[in-house]
């Protein structure tokens, strides 16, 4: 059903859904476009609405081949809407759902292009701050690069920073996607173009192993690992590619690479990921239950609970948490520190056991059963060797022994 969005532009048919609104089909002046339409709630914010309006300037001057334009801002009584180009596509949302994790070529490429769309606009002194599978489209219409990959272009730009009002957020606030969270903004401090760097090395790990760092669980666990765990190596994963992944999700923004030189570093990795396939790995995304089972059998699961925070209190969350602005209080140094401190999601080579499941402990207590086995065999053999080695000697003494002891004989 049409409905009219200020007075240049109609919205024919819906396209998508997120955590701040609706994308409408729409049609303009110049053609075809595509309507981004905040939710009632958020255009009921006369602060919002002024932020909207303040940000126009910046919004509308950001233009780049890898970033999805914004035409116009319309502010028309309940309607608060960005005007964006339309691209005929998909996604990388969908795309991830579709087929579980990209070959390592396309997933470089992908995260390349959206490196050079970050660059601009680091360059004219915007941060993204919601870099994310869910914000990255791709060109469908466009021409295939590096393993078949579709151009991507970077959306939603601004989107994060407007609905970060002083008031909601001054000091004690988190708006952000948590699995995407770089862990300055978890402590509280103000996001710098380093976020985005972070947030999309997430991004890449995730296209190519098929889940996130530091996700699973609810969002506040998630935080606290940004902050306090290092990143778990993929198996199977070139020592180059990953040594630019883990410099980009340092804990220090000044160790991160500027975006930049995150695309030209991507770019120069392309030709050795060639026909490379998808990384082989399972995902860390259930919880072993503790009661015992046969060696022989499966050990039975459970899955982790993702938490979807809604962005205000009385919304519907979101599917996942990955499609949420997550609004909550900025964690205590004591709540930061509390846990354990180690590696997060530790990957496993496909079919290997979980850690410190049944199945794990059981082939543990095989392998010591096996040592114990060989350890006893060895000293079996040891002591058998020690034995030949003394009988051999006593063997060799007693004629000595016997001519020495021996009377002589009388003539």
């Amino acid at each position: 059903m049409a409905r009219k969005i200020g007075s240049r532009y109609t919205a024919h048919q819906i396209l998508g859904r997120g955590s701040a609104g609706t994308v409408w089909l729409g049609e303009g002046p110049e053609g075809p476009v595509a309507i981004k339409l905040l939710r009632e709630d958020l255009a009921s914010d006369q602060e919002l609405v002024g932020r909207f309006v303040q940000e126009r300037t910046a919004l509308l001057g950001l233009e780049h081949p890898r970033v999805v334009s914004v035409r116009d801002l319309v502010v028309d009584g309940n309607d608060l809407a960005l005007v964006m180009d339309l691209v005929r596509g998909t996604d990388l949302r969908t795309r991830l759902d579709r087929d579980k994790r990209l070959a390592p070529e396309a997933a470089v490429a992908i995260v390349a292009d959206v490196a050079d769309g970050l660059a601009a606009a680091h360059a004219a002194g915007v941060v993204h701050r919601d870099v994310k599978p869910e914000n990255v489209l791709l060109d469908m219409q466009g021409p295939l690069g590096p393993g078949g990959a579709h151009p991507a272009l970077l959306t939603d730009f601004g989107v994060a920073k407007l609905i970060d009002s002083p008031k909601r957020t001054r000091a004690t606030k988190i708006i952000g996607t948590p699995d995407y969270l770089a862990p300055e903004i978890v402590e509280g401090l103000p996001p710098r173009a380093s976020v985005d760097i972070y947030a999309l090395a997430t991004v890449l790990y995730e296209l190519l192993a098929g889940f996130t760092p530091f996700g699973g669980g609810h969002p506040g666990a998630v935080l606290r690992r940004h902050v306090t765990e290092t990143v778990a190596p993929l198996p199977g994963i070139p020592d180059e590619l990953w040594q630019l992944i883990v410099q980009c999700l340092a804990k220090a923004p000044a160790s991160r690479l500027r975006a930049s030189e995150l695309g030209a570093r991507l770019r120069e990795l392309l030709p050795m990921l060639t026909g490379m396939p998808p990384l082989d790995v399972d995902e860390p995304d259930t919880e072993p239950v503790e009661e015992e089972t046969a060696p022989d059998q499966p050990a039975p699961s459970r899955p982790v609970r993702r938490g979807a925070v809604p962005l205000v209190p009385g919304a519907k969350p979101a599917d996942s948490n990955r499609d949420t602005h997550t609004s909550m209080r900025v964690p205590g140094p004591d709540e930061l520190a509390g846990g354990a401190r180690g590696t997060a999601r530790v990957p496993r080579a496909s079919g290997a056991p979980r850690p410190g499941s049944a199945r794990h402990r059981a082939a543990t207590r095989r392998r010591r059963l096996a040592l114990g086995a060989a350890a006893v065999a060895l000293a079996a053999a040891a002591g058998v060797g020690t034995w030949l080695a003394t009988t051999g000697d006593d063997a060799g003494a007693t004629p000595r022994d016997d001519q020495e002891n021996s009377a002589p004989e009388t003539p």
